[in-house]
């Protein structure tokens, strides 16, 4: 298909730079698979629209201050240069993958430093301004490293219009964040509060947990004019036997498997046939229009960019003209749009 049919016009204004409080506060819009008729919420009445028995997946990665500030030597000619890092994928113990700005001013072999203690050097780097950083330090080394330098890297359409704070340190990581690795928020799980999760136990909502380790690859645009000339970044993922097993019992039994966020999504359609297996490893999944989904009935996310990957799977979910037309009622009526905005509970037809 071509990018330009995933394209709409957003008012900037309607893009959120900050959460409400609290979270679970947020609006919700019910969109049905095929349907033009679109019911309004809150993201706490999440319970209620779904039943007992049905299982909601949710993705426990947790945030790491994956922005790196750091100065290249001068050498030769040149000067020295200050060089923005987002790590965007971890590929060994002392080895990231990340975009670097300004990517010109890197060479393979070149070290950046990092405050007193911590230096890497580029192995490698692509025309596109990505590298691949060998750091000074590894495991569990590293990461405290990381965590003393770095900084939240916010979404681009945030951080373009005001800085991070001491608030998107707690804002920008969901309550039941475990496992350290993602450089972006799985967003939908912003919503969720102590409360609601009590809320969906009383209700006989199962729960169960995947991993997703979100790349800032997330955020990049879609430069191919055909989607299938799209090259996905790899993220590391992990479902666990024991929510494959609770998985495919609801399926069994007729009950409904619900999604919180499209990374929840995407790993358990990756590790899907029309049965879902434990999986450890990367995915690349790409979810357009025309994709047969194996095991996800309900998703809760938020409102995405135009002509964005992500609006490209809720279309796949709900369909092209269901999702243009309530992204229309949803600017129209004022939702709030992107990471810290409102949400969207999407339902398809065979659930």
């Amino acid at each position: 298909m071509r990018v330009s049919d995933f394209d709409f016009d957003l008012p900037e204004e309607l893009i959120a730079l900050r959460p409400v409080v609290p979270r679970d506060a947020a609006r919700m819009l019910i969109v049905r698979e095929g349907s033009p008729v679109f019911e309004e919420a809150m993201v706490r009445d999440l319970p209620s629209l779904l039943n007992s028995g049905d299982v909601c997946v949710f993705n426990d990665t947790k945030v790491i201050p994956a922005q790196l500030f750091g100065v290249r030597p001068a050498r030769g000619l040149s000067a020295e240069a200050r060089i923005e890092v987002t790590l965007h994928k971890r590929e060994g113990a002392d080895i990231w993958a990340a975009f670097a700005k300004p990517g010109r001013k890197l060479s393979v072999g070149d070290m950046v430093r990092f405050g007193e203690t911590l230096s890497a050097q580029v192995a490698a780097k692509d025309a596109s301004g990505e590298v691949t950083l060998r750091f000074n330090a590894e495991g569990p080394e590293l990461d405290r490293a990381i965590a003393t330098v770095g900084v939240t890297p916010l979404p681009p359409y945030i951080a373009g219009r005001r800085a991070a704070d001491g608030r998107d340190e707690v804002d920008y990581q969901t309550v039941y964040a475990a496992r350290e690795g993602a450089v972006a928020a799985p967003t939908a799980g912003l919503h969720f509060t102590p409360a609601l999760l009590a809320a969906l136990d009383a209700r006989g909502v199962a729960r169960a947990q995947v991993t997703l380790h979100v790349g800032a690859g997330t955020f990049l645009p879609v430069k191919a004019d055909d989607t299938q000339d799209h090259v996905m970044h790899a993220e590391w993922g992990d479902v666990p036997p024991a929510t494959a097993n609770a998985v495919n019992a609801a399926r069994a039994a007729g009950r409904r498997v619900a999604c919180v966020g499209t990374t929840s999504l995407r790993i358990l359609e990756a590790a899907s046939d029309d049965h879902l297996h434990a999986f450890a490893g990367d995915t690349r999944i790409f979810i357009t229009p025309g994709y047969r989904f194996k095991t996800v009935d309900v998703l809760l996310t938020n409102f995405h960019l135009p002509r964005s990957t992500l609006f490209m799977l809720v279309s796949a979910f709900c369909g092209v003209e269901t999702m243009r037309a309530a992204y229309a009622h949803a600017i129209a009526e004022r939702f709030r749009f992107y990471s810290y905005g409102d949400a969207c509970l999407l339902i398809r037809k065979a659930a």
